[in-house]
């Protein structure tokens, strides 16, 4: 432990929604944590508040320059992950650019808490590579992930039948597929549970989001493809299921939140008390119910499950083309369908190849990413 009693903490991605979970979490344990470093993509007036309020001891925009002594640059993110104050890094960074604080964190042998899925999906393997190099680990936030980790506590792989990982099924859950076509900006970010940040919002329109997650879920778990499964639970109360070789089945119930996986993250294996987390009442929550995927009318599902199982540069090139397909359906570019199109067209032209470096997977992100703005 750095300083003290308490652990210092750097929050990558701090004005996000996981960031200002993360803070929120953090203020109500008495001391317990000290936030060492905050680091957000802009500098802004969210930002500035959490300077002030936290009293980190360093703060770092990605973009718009220096400020008050403040670092600057896409570096700020690896230089605050390695810092010998910080014990644990929750990287809440959006999208490929938390790859490297994250690889960088582990080399470094810090507990990476990671909310930044697309690490894993781009370059699994590497990052397992760094945290036996350098010492750290990684403990997931996603409540999917967080709630398979919970169920299977200290269990071997080997005792694991199946993960069943469950969607809320998002806004367009019961909408046809010619109705689908007709889908607005407006409609995706309106999802019915959780409220997230844009991006993830409409990977979660797209199920592309859960197609990350059983990506994640295989290089977390050591579970092969086949043993991963994902059900549509629309009330998202039950956050994921482990079924074991005896049959027996375990699953993680709680109220949709991320303040619960955000602090088990921080204090796992330990649990510890957090008064300001809504208590689960099972009957206000019921009926849950359970579907299929209508992966016939989510492409990007299917299309990301695909990719997973091709191993190599596949999966960096699913994130990158999703990635900039679904900025350019938030700038009003690309229809909603176009995300899954964009996607297919990305695999086929540039998803084939080794994962042999780092740099392999910058080519593919960089080929896939050049691919989509391309399209008509």
């Amino acid at each position: 432990m750095s300083e003290g009693l308490s652990k210092g903490i750097a929050i990558l991605g701090s004005t996000g929604s996981i960031g200002t979970t993360a803070l929120r979490v953090l203020e109500r344990q008495n001391g317990r944590f000290r936030v060492a470093a905050l680091t957000a993509f802009a500098n802004d007036a969210l930002l500035a508040e959490q300077v002030q309020r936290f009293h980190p001891a360093y703060v770092g925009c990605v973009e718009n320059g220096h400020r008050d002594g403040w670092a600057a640059g896409p570096g700020c993110l690896i230089a605050a992950a390695t810092r010998d104050d910080v014990d644990i890094v929750l990287n809440a960074v959006v999208g490929a650019a938390g790859l490297d604080a994250t690889i960088a964190a582990l080399r470094a042998g810090k507990r990476v808490a990671l909310a930044n899925k697309e690490t894993l999906v781009v370059a699994g393997e590497l990052a397992a590579k760094a945290a036996v190099e350098g010492g750290g680990e990684i403990v997931p936030v996603d409540s999917e992930h967080s709630a398979i980790l919970q169920c299977i506590g200290r269990r071997p792989a080997s005792e694991i039948r199946r993960l069943i990982l469950t969607a809320s099924g998002g806004p367009f859950r019961e909408w046809s597929a010619e109705r689908l076509a007709t889908a607005t900006l407006a409609d995706a970010l309106r999802h019915p549970t959780w409220q997230m940040g844009r991006k993830i919002t409409v990977d979660s329109a797209t199920l592309a989001n859960k197609a990350l997650e059983v990506i994640e879920a295989h290089f977390l778990f050591g579970i092969p493809y086949d043993r991963i499964e994902v059900v549509v639970h629309p009330q998202s109360i039950v956050h994921s299921f482990v079924e074991f070789i005896d049959g027996s089945v375990l699953a993680q119930v709680g109220v949709p939140t991320m303040e619960i996986p955000v602090l088990y993250a921080l204090t796992h294996p330990e649990r510890v008390t957090d008064d300001g987390v809504q208590r689960f009442d099972p009957v206000a929550a019921s009926p849950l119910t359970f579907e299929r995927v209508r992966t016939e009318d989510f492409p990007a599902f299917a299309l990301g499950v695909a990719a997973g199982r091709a191993g190599g540069v596949a999966p960096a090139v699913f994130n990158a083309a999703n990635e900039e397909a679904v900025a350019r359906f938030l700038a009003g570019r690309m229809s909603f369908g176009g995300i899954g199109s964009a996607i297919q067209s990305a695999l086929d032209a540039c998803g084939s190849g080794a994962a042999v470096d780092r740099e392999a997977l910058r080519v593919a992100d960089q080929s896939a990413r050049a691919h989509v703005r391309a399209l008509q």
